[in-house]
């Protein structure tokens, strides 16, 4: 009786694994539409950097005193992370050329979402030279849009150092 009791259940535990695996798959896919828009966030800070505006390019950041910003250094909520920046890349050739790539969006579920990437600043000797790395993000969707709340960025060994 155990024998067959054994063979009967561990096909229909192996089955349920499978459909609660795919179904979870099937919850974690992208939103098309959800996808372009943290695209679009990300690229419009981009073009802002490369205005030399961060001010703009800080509104792809959630404004809260929650958000997270890790790189050389920890920092917490709106007004470090824009600070660290502001200290770190103090002018235009501070800033150079920002370019995102190997971008990746992963869903988490309808308001959270992972992105991982990598950046490259092209910047002239007066600014430190060039500098890369890569980040993984979290995003969150906000009434105003996708807002960056997570960021975690490395920079590569060789890149100069900019503690931001």
């Amino acid at each position: 009786m155990r024998l067959f009791v054994r063979r009967l259940f561990t096909p229909a535990i192996a089955l349920l694994l499978i459909v609660a695996a795919c179904s979870a798959s099937a919850q974690a896919t992208a939103n098309p539409a959800d996808k372009e828009a943290i695209l679009t966030m990300l690229n419009k800070q981009a073009d802002d950097w490369n205005r030399g505006d961060l001010d703009a390019f800080a509104k792809g950041y959630k404004n809260s005193p929650d958000i997270l910003f890790v790189s050389q250094t920890i920092r917490r909520g709106y007004d470090q992370m824009l600070a660290g920046y502001r200290k770190s890349f103090p002018t235009k050739d501070a800033m150079g050329t920002l370019t995102f790539s190997n971008l990746e969006v992963q869903p988490l579920d309808e308001h959270f979402a992972t992105v991982t990437g990598r950046f490259h600043l092209e910047r002239n000797a007066a600014g430190g030279g060039d500098l890369g790395g890569h980040y993984m993000l979290v995003v969150e969707k906000t009434p105003t849009g996708w807002k960056i709340v997570r960021d975690a960025t490395t920079q590569d060994p060789q890149a100069a150092p900019a503690a931001h």
